[in-house]
């Protein structure tokens, strides 16, 4: 059950582009992340270019006002389950989008399954209801 908190710059992207790149992160969650049918949580964040600081690291990444930083959370993946759903995200969002891989940063963070509630209170994972 992973949950994509997606940060973009204000007024880089038009609606349609940004519906897109949701899109593509879904279908590269669903076919490389293992993540299940209609299993979709994403928040879309836009913030004014000086609220979005990314550096490169000492690696050279050129960084544009197209610059992409997504969060994961998500429990039970592999670190090579996330090696290569990054790769494959990357790829995706560069062909389909256009995003140029020095303007997309991801990060995983790991959750357990008490911490998931999909409404009405109720932790469904330790109920048993999923």
């Amino acid at each position: 059950m992973p949950n994509f908190n997606i940060h973009i710059i204000k007024n880089a992207r038009t609606p349609e582009e940004i519906r897109k790149l949701a899109d593509v992160i879904q279908q590269c969650s669903l076919d490389h992340f293992n993540a299940p049918p209609r299993d979709r949580y994403q928040i879309i964040t836009q913030h004014e270019p000086y609220e979005l600081i990314c550096e490169d690291t000492g690696l050279g990444f050129k960084r544009t006002e197209k610059l992409v930083f997504i969060q994961i959370f998500q429990q039970g993946r592999s670190a090579e389950t996330k090696q290569s759903f990054y790769a494959k995200l990357a790829s995706q969002l560069e062909a389909q989008c256009g995003l140029q891989g020095g303007d997309l940063i991801i990060t995983c963070l790991q959750n357990e399954r008490a911490d998931w509630s999909f409404g009405q209170g109720e932790a469904q994972f330790l109920t048993g209801a999923l």
